[in-house]
């Protein structure tokens, strides 16, 4: 669903500038390319708004600021990444590269992984990931959380049947590999776990990448279902979903966070403040300089993840 969705944007942008450039090229040269670099540039314009609120908002947090210098480098990786993931990964190949979910020569006996996307995201997200284990041959599967827009709780049945058929693969419990919202929904999975009386082994790890654990500035603007549960406490008089999140904190019982690794930035134009994306008890681990989307694929972030694949960690 969303793959379709954002096909429509692909080519309704590429129609566009091909009707823009058939009009006004013969007349203005000019004001052809300035056409054509508000429409290739436009969603830059619109992060730049997200960075300024970032850097307001950051600066009354207890993480590090970031500073304007790195804000600006954030900002020009941020809108270099974005049309990657937005407007071909997800759209075009989110099933070019399927799961795996028989191990690969020599790797055999090795753990594998699950990997949960965020908001209005698909499997196609993760292809940098993917293509990585590939290689190697460890098992995954990605999810395709649906519906988009529904609630947070929905994707459950989901996470299930990944978990599930990692485990039955491989004969050992996943690292769980999230990235923004799929913290959230990762947490929503172990609350109904525990709920039917099982363990939270069933999971070795769990790696959240800029995930909104205490919810976001930005989701103030959220008139989803998906997107109001993640808004923060002071907020939840704006709608009834929005309790939700403090109602996931409240169920967790205490310990819970050792099994996680989170990763936040101080120039996360998503998740925001900074220290929302971090766990009390948990491994918290600070990416300076980088936004949101980007940071998903920062070599740092990657390696130190795939390294809890090995026996000792």
């Amino acid at each position: 669903m969303l793959a379709r969705f954002q096909q429509g944007i692909a080519a309704t942008l590429l129609l566009l500038g091909l009707a823009w450039g058939y009009w006004t090229l013969p007349k203005s040269p000019m004001a052809a390319l300035a056409g054509f670099g508000l429409l290739a540039l436009g969603h830059a314009l619109f992060l730049a708004l997200e960075f300024v609120a970032v850097y307001v908002v950051n600066r009354q947090d207890s993480v590090p600021h970031a500073g304007l210098r790195n804000m600006v480098k954030a900002w020009v990786g941020e809108s270099i990444t974005a049309p990657k993931v937005f407007l071909w990964r997800q759209p075009f190949r989110s099933n070019s590269l399927p799961d795996q979910v028989l191990p690969g020569e020599g790797a055999q006996g090795a753990r594998g992984i699950v990997f949960i996307h965020g908001f209005v995201c698909n499997r196609g997200f993760w292809n940098p990931w993917i293509e990585q284990l590939s290689r190697r041959g460890n098992v995954f599967i990605a999810v395709n959380l649906e519906p988009v827009f529904g609630s947070i709780s929905d994707y459950v049945p989901i996470i299930e049947d990944a978990v599930s058929r990692v485990t039955a693969a491989t004969g050992q419990p996943p690292l769980v590999v999230c990235h923004s919202m799929g913290g959230l929904a990762i947490r929503a999975w172990l609350r109904a776990n525990a709920a039917n009386g099982l363990s939270d082994d069933r999971v070795h790890r769990i790696v959240t990448i800029g995930s909104p654990h205490h919810g976001t500035w930005l989701s103030r603007f959220a008139f989803s279902v998906n997107g109001s549960q993640m808004r923060r406490p002071e907020l939840r008089s704006r709608q009834a979903s929005g309790a939700w999140l403090e109602r996931l904190s409240g169920d967790e019982p205490k310990g819970r966070s050792n099994r996680f690794l989170c990763f936040y930035s101080n120039c996360d134009n998503i998740v925001f403040p900074a220290s929302t994306a971090m766990l009390d008890g948990a491994d918290n681990r600070l990416v300076n300089g980088l936004a949101h989307v980007d940071m998903a694929f920062d070599e740092q972030v990657m390696r130190q993840t795939l390294a809890l694949l090995t026996p000792q960690n």
